[in-house]
């Protein structure tokens, strides 16, 4: 959909992980619906690009460099987005990070403990400075990309796993706590989607496409759909949670799976 659908004329709002995949996604159709688009990211040349395809198309952004894993950091970006556009209305935290295939006594302590700074700490930080922003501007809306990771076990990513259920718990007590500000949090739990974190958990080089290949092929044989999710197809169900055809809608997971647990 494009145009001012699902009110987001006279809008603002932040998107972190927007330099590539569900987060530019998603991005890119806000701002297709009216809305002016903070677009954060840890890698800057990929928000800026991010923000130039949406300046191209029309719309109205701003690229920020964003460590999520960092307090100060994410204040600061926070700050400037509500600054840059004079509040905030919505929030998506699509930001975070895969894991290697490894079993938990395999595991690293120092690799368990980024990945749940990142995944989950990052998440927890970026609606700590959030929260108040949309409360400014009479309520809003907060999505937080989780994965269907965060409902159901995958074999080999105990960290990544343990990070996403703390999103979908975290997001729960938030929709809880901030429903009387007028504020609505759900989290979104996609399953595997063609973006550079698959091509990452793919790893990289001649064997690694082979194994990618593989893998893709292995997850769409078990999709009812018979196909990987498109980023664009996640980014969608964002959207729609962000906005006021959701307004019902929160503290929710909601999977995006093509029919994998049903």
């Amino acid at each position: 959909m494009t145009g001012h659908a699902a009110g987001y004329a006279h809008q603002a709002g932040l998107v972190t992980g927007a330099g590539s995949g569900i987060g530019r996604a998603a991005a890119r159709e806000f701002a297709r619906r009216g809305a002016a688009v903070a677009v954060l990211d840890l890698d800057g040349a990929g928000a800026r690009r991010t923000a130039e395809l949406i300046a191209e198309e029309g719309g109205r952004a701003e690229a920020i460099s964003v460590d999520i894993a960092d307090e100060r950091s994410v204040q600061q970006a926070v700050t400037r987005a509500a600054e840059t556009f004079g509040g905030l209305d919505f929030a998506l935290n699509s930001a975070g990070i895969p894991s290697h295939d490894r079993t938990l006594p395999e595991m690293p302590v120092e690799e368990w403990e980024h990945i749940l700074r990142v995944n989950l700490t990052g998440t927890f930080l970026s609606m700590k400075y959030e929260l108040p922003a949309l409360k400014r501007r009479g309520g809003g809306a907060i999505v937080n990309v989780a994965s269907n990771g965060g409902l159901y076990a995958i074999p080999g990513a105990p960290a990544y796993v343990a990070s996403k259920h703390g999103v979908v718990g975290l997001s729960k007590v938030a929709a809880v706590d901030h429903a009387p500000d007028n504020i609505r949090v759900n989290a979104l739990c996609p399953a595997l989607t063609k973006t550079a974190m698959f091509e990452g958990v793919a790893g990289a080089g001649a064997t690694a496409d082979v194994a990618g290949t593989e893998m893709a092929r292995r997850q769409a044989a078990a999709t009812p759909l018979g196909r990987l999710a498109e980023a664009e197809e996640v980014a969608a169900a964002a959207v729609w949670l962000c906005s006021p055809e959701a307004s019902y809608v929160t503290g929710t997971a909601l999977s995006v799976d093509g029919g994998r647990r049903a």
